[in-house]
């Protein structure tokens, strides 16, 4: 079987009240918290513009300067047959004010999180998303110390999925 493989970039907004994170509501119901980004689309003229459209989507952020990618994730779920690889960028300059217009419905809340919150908030999140940004929240190395992380993802259902990290 063939796997469909699609691109993702997430991106690293900061300022004095914390790291801006998103609360989504996945297909199944579920929610989670993540940095803003999402799926980078054909039309898309490359993967800052994807990630710049995305952020501005979820967050009405607009983002003029980018860093990075500071690392890279790649998930194979096999068994629902899909790869995602994820570049993450750090935005260095940005405008606005953070309001929700979500075109695709999944981003539901957005605030600006203390580092006393990250753990809490990161905690539902699918570990492909959790250790990388929990790594990088702590180590903070930049766009020329780029890593990398990947991930097997097995399990039928939802409730049943295992992760298991393996090597980039």
């Amino acid at each position: 079987m063939s796997l469909a493989e699609f691109t993702v970039a997430g991106a690293l907004v900061e300022s004095d009240a914390g790291l801006l994170l998103v609360r989504n509501r996945r297909r199944n119901g579920s929610l989670d918290w993540s940095t803003p980004g999402g799926v980078i689309d054909a039309t898309d003229a490359s993967v800052l513009d994807g990630l710049a459209r995305e952020v501005r989507e979820e967050t009405g952020l607009e983002v003029s300067s980018w860093e990075g990618p500071l690392y890279e994730v790649r998930a194979t779920a096999s068994e629902w047959g899909w790869v995602m690889r994820c570049e993450v960028y750090r935005a260095l300059e940005f405008a606005g004010e953070v309001r929700l217009d979500d075109p695709d419905g999944i981003v539901i809340e957005a605030c600006f999180a203390t580092s006393d919150e990250w753990p809490t908030l990161l905690d539902c999140c699918s570990p492909w998303v959790r250790e990388p940004l929990a790594d990088w929240l702590e180590h903070r190395w930049g766009p020329d110390q780029p890593r990398g992380y990947a991930y097997d993802v097995f399990g039928g259902a939802h409730e049943e999925v295992q992760v298991v990290r393996t090597a980039p």
